[in-house]
């Protein structure tokens, strides 16, 4: 999951405190690679860092060169691992990164791209190998990917993945348990105000719902999965109707086969295409017949996380 947030919140807290910075690019590979181009990092001149490129193996020298290019002020572009001068510094799978340094001379841009990555919007970021600019521009391309023309390095990012659970029952609060510690946002909604309670804190939103009937509160943007999680499928229908019109990547309800079979059929009769019925998952996750909520939440996370990326995963 390339989720920019993080970086460009430790770039934004740094530079607030007048601290020079320095956003570094995973611009290119070569062979294998534990991440994917427009992988970012950022560097504090305190020596604080956010972000990683391997499991540890190049992570102290990408600090230590990027304090060197907060003293000269100038980008730089370096190559680690395969074909690097850095003869010492080796990645596990014989591959090799080229990294761009740019140190951030305009903190308005940094506040631009936060704004923006916040706010869910997918952007290009457009870096220079030659000079210290950074600009940032709408994108509509679906896929995080990184293009180069001469100088110049576009990278375009989507916005990370997020949940919408609807339903009730422990189901709802391990999924939004471990969606959080895995770094996925989640917004819930629930008829039970003791789910409501228990995931409060936890999930970004967390609102009542207060009749089984199509909701604004339910407006999925297309980086967006719809969980259903309801043991009471009267509160299935209209909300399930809403959501599989809607751009979510993602619709999934848990249940058995025949559960779903009497689904499809109420969906029909109020009125659901089949084109569109046919998208749901379920029954969802990816062990079945999953019944415990720990596991049922594994199991759904994994589902999820996995169409994320086979729908907009990098794009070489």
């Amino acid at each position: 999951m390339n989720n920019i947030l993080p970086t460009f919140d430790f770039l934004q807290a740094k530079t607030a405190a007048n601290q020079k910075t320095v956003l570094i690019t995973l611009a290119a590979v070569t062979g294998a690679s534990t991440r994917n181009p427009g992988t970012h990092m950022a560097v504090a001149e305190d020596g604080s860092s956010t972000g990683s490129f391997s499991g540890g193996c190049v992570e102290a020298a990408v600090v230590a060169e990027a304090l060197d290019v907060i003293k000269t002020g100038a980008p730089r572009e370096i190559r680690f691992g395969a074909d690097s001068p850095y003869l010492d510094i080796r990645l596990p799978c014989g591959g090799g990164i080229d990294l761009l340094f740019t140190p951030i001379v305009d903190r308005a841009i940094v506040a631009d791209i936060f704004d923006r990555i916040e706010a869910r919007m997918p952007l290009t970021i457009i870096l220079d190998s030659q000079s210290t600019d950074i600009s940032c521009e709408a994108e509509l391309a679906h896929r995080t990917s990184v293009e180069r023309e001469g100088s110049q390095i576009l990278v375009h990012h989507i916005p990370a993945a997020k949940l919408n659970i609807l339903g009730h029952g422990p189901s709802v609060e391990s999924l939004v348990g471990l969606s959080t510690s895995y770094g996925i946002d989640c917004a819930v909604l629930s008829p039970d105000p003791g789910v409501i309670a228990a995931v409060e804190g936890l999930a970004t939103t967390a609102d009542l719902l207060k009749t089984p009937q199509a909701t604004p509160l339910l407006d999925p943007d297309p980086w967006t999965a719809c969980i259903f999680y309801f043991h009471d499928h009267d509160w299935e229908a209209a909300l399930m109707k809403q959501a599989l019109s809607s751009p979510a990547f993602y619709v999934g309800a848990m249940g058995s086969r025949k559960t779903h079979e009497l689904r499809l059929q109420y969906l029909a009769d109020i009125g659901v295409p089949a084109e569109e019925s046919d998208q749901m998952v379920a029954p969802i996750g990816l062990i079945p017949s999953t019944r415990d909520p720990a596991t049922l939440a594994l199991s759904t996370l994994a589902q999820v996380v996995e169409s994320y990326h086979r729908h907009f995963g990098f794009k070489t």
